[in-house]
């Protein structure tokens, strides 16, 4: 941040300003992803039996937040240069300064990358993703100071600072949207879902079927509960058996993940009254519907 200014102050280019404007978000997005890290890490307690996993979730929306403000600011102060040209000065070393602060955000943006993948955090990866931007953004205000040396043209400064706005601007928008994204208890991913129902259909055979399978995910925790119908004449133990093997299968596909499972009996029509998240009428035709329904995964 601090090499980024000082190339704004040596050139006086609009587009190295808006590349330290980023930078100043990216340091106060840093700061509260890693207060929100480190309420995220705390153990579940009487409030929060589920963890506090989803602390992440507000660290992500607030630097989104902060983003969509820096392409704000970068947008006036851009439209102000068109209005107004200014010539720039010593572009040759405010570049070069700039280009070390690039290679900085560069190496410092490909850990925190690793770090979010290590750690399967979202308030990382949305980190290091918005460092990631800051240095491609980088490049396209290199292209247009660079640009402004060999034409002579100063509109080229602001509008190229014009299009780094937008850039930061999506960026921030895919941020919150993600953000929300978990915030509504959002189903893992397809591809985790397809190794759960592959998990699973392995072991329907010989009059064993489930249904009601939901996911969440908070923070890096995973949530899955399934109800897995077994026939009747089952010993309890035999159909706990066959529940640790599935917890058990599911735990070593996905990471940080709990697992809820659900025995019930095969013939009992009260097994197919529990496959949405209100408890159908009993008896209610609908109840034996949804239980023969494929769809979203049920059987």
């Amino acid at each position: 941040m601090v090499l980024k200014a000082a190339a704004y102050r040596l050139t006086g280019s609009v587009g190295l300003l808006s590349d330290a404007l980023e930078s100043l978000v990216n340091l106060a997005g840093a700061v509260v992803t890693l207060s929100m890290l480190a309420v995220a890490a705390r153990p579940a307690d009487e409030e929060h039996r589920y963890g506090h996993g989803k602390a992440e979730y507000f660290s992500s929306f607030f630097e989104g937040a902060l983003v969509l403000l820096a392409a704000g600011g970068i947008g006036v102060a851009s439209v102000e240069r068109l209005v107004w040209p200014h010539p720039l000065d010593r572009i040759g070393i405010g570049l070069a300064v700039a280009a070390v602060a690039s290679i900085v955000n560069l190496i410092v943006a490909a850990a925190i990358l690793r770090a979010a993948r290590r750690h399967h955090s979202i308030g990382l990866e949305a980190n290091a993703r918005h460092l990631f931007t800051d240095v491609w953004t980088s490049a396209g205000v290199f292209a247009g100071v660079g640009a402004v040396s060999v034409t002579g043209r100063l509109w080229l400064d602001p509008v190229v600072a014009l299009v780094v706005a937008v850039n930061i601007a999506v960026t921030g928008g895919r941020i919150i949207r993600q953000s929300v994204s978990g915030l509504m208890d959002s189903a893992l991913p397809a591809a985790e879902e397809r190794r759960l129902h592959t998990i699973l259909e392995r072991h329907a055979t010989g009059g064993v079927e489930y249904h009601a399978l939901r996911t969440r995910q908070s923070g890096a925790r995973r949530f899955v509960s399934v109800h897995v119908l077994v026939p009747g004449a089952w010993t309890v133990q035999r159909g706990h058996h066959l529940l640790e093997q599935i917890e058990n299968e599911i735990r070593l596909a996905l990471p940080n993940v709990t697992v809820f499972t659900h025995l019930e009996a095969l013939e009992d029509p009260s097994s197919w009254e529990d496959v949405t998240l209100d408890r159908l009428r009993p008896g209610a035709p609908e109840a034996r519907r949804a239980g023969t329904s494929d769809d979203g995964g049920q059987r």
